[in-house]
C-alpha cells in the first residue's frame, strides 16, 4: 500500500491551494484515492494557508494530517515552524530556502533545501514557485509524474490556460533536476 500524506503550506498567493489542487487532480487522474483539506488564514492573500493531500492505493479514512505527514512543502518561514513537527519519523520537508533562512533540527526528517523563487525566475516564470516545490517533490516522491500533473493543470485553471503548460513543466522539471542528485 503506497500512501502519500502531503502538507503544502505558506502565505496567501504562493499557490499553496493550486499545488495541492494539482496533486489531488493528478491522482485522481490515475486513479488512485484522494483527499484535498483547504484551510485558510484570515485573508486569502497574504493570510496563512495550507491544504493536506492525500494521494494512496487505498481508500483514505481521514483528510485530516496532523503529526503523520510523509512530506511537508513549506513556502515561508512561519510555516516551516509550524508544520515541522507534523512530518512522521522517515518523511521529508522541502523548505522554501529562498524565504526560509531556518534549517531543520530532526534527525528523522530528510530536509530539501530548494531557492524556489530563484529558480522560478530563472525559467522565466516568476509566480511559479509552487510548482519549483511540487516538482522538487515528485523527484522524491513520484506519487503522480509530471504529465499527469500538467494534464490535471488544464483541468484545475482550464483550457484557456494551456498556454501556460510549457512554462509550467520548465519550472517542475527544474525543480526536480534542484534534488536529482540526492535521489536514490
Amino acid at each position: 500500500m503506497a500512501t502519500s500524506k502531503v502538507i503544502c503550506a505558506g502565505f496567501g498567493g504562493q499557490g499553496v491551494m493550486s499545488m495541492g489542487q494539482l496533486l489531488t487532480y493528478a491522482g485522481m487522474m490515475l486513479e488512485k484515492e484522494v483527499s484535498w483539506l483547504p484551510s485558510y488564514g484570515p485573508e486569502m492573500r497574504g493570510g496563512t494557508a495550507m491544504c493536506a493531500v492525500t494521494v494512496s492505493d487505498e481508500p483514505v479514512g481521514s483528510p485530516l494530517i496532523t503529526d503523520d505527514a510523509t512530506a511537508a512543502i513549506v513556502m515561508n518561514a512561519p510555516s516551516f515552524e509550524k508544520y515541522q513537527s507534523s512530518v512522521a519519523p522517515g518523511g521529508y520537508m522541502f523548505i522554501n530556502s529562498s524565504l526560509i533562512d531556518a534549517k531543520g533540527t530532526r534527525d528523522d526528517v530528510k530536509y530539501y533545501y530548494i531557492p524556489a523563487n530563484e529558480i522560478a525566475a530563472e525559467v522565466n516564470n516568476p509566480k511559479a514557485a509552487n510548482l519549483v516545490m511540487l516538482g522538487a517533490f515528485l523527484a522524491i516522491d513520484p506519487v503522480v509524474d509530471t504529465d499527469t500533473v500538467l494534464k490535471a493543470f488544464l483541468k484545475v485553471f482550464g483550457a484557456n490556460k494551456e498556454k501556460f503548460i510549457p512554462a509550467n513543466r520548465a519550472a517542475l522539471e527544474k525543480g526536480a533536476e534542484t534534488v536529482k542528485d540526492i535521489v536514490k
